[in-house]
């Protein structure tokens, strides 16, 4: 798995899947299991690698310029 998040993106995950997360105790019985799908940003911004940005080709993630090797 190759990485295609970069950190910003990677940050914004985090923040919105602890935010649905931390709705679990707040909602009743239906709406309380819609939260668990926080797991899924935060899955991703752990991995570093969204499959849906590889299956569109996209990519987030800065590319490091080239040093010359000595």
């Amino acid at each position: 798995m190759t990485r295609n998040m970069g950190m910003a993106d990677r940050l914004l995950r985090v923040v919105v899947g602890a935010m649905l997360l931390g709705l679990y105790g707040a909602l009743e019985a239906p709406w309380r299991y819609l939260t668990l799908l926080g797991l899924i940003p935060l899955g991703t911004a752990l991995t570093g690698n969204c499959p849906l940005y590889s299956l569109l080709g996209i990519s987030t993630l800065r590319k490091q310029p080239r040093t010359p090797q000595a």
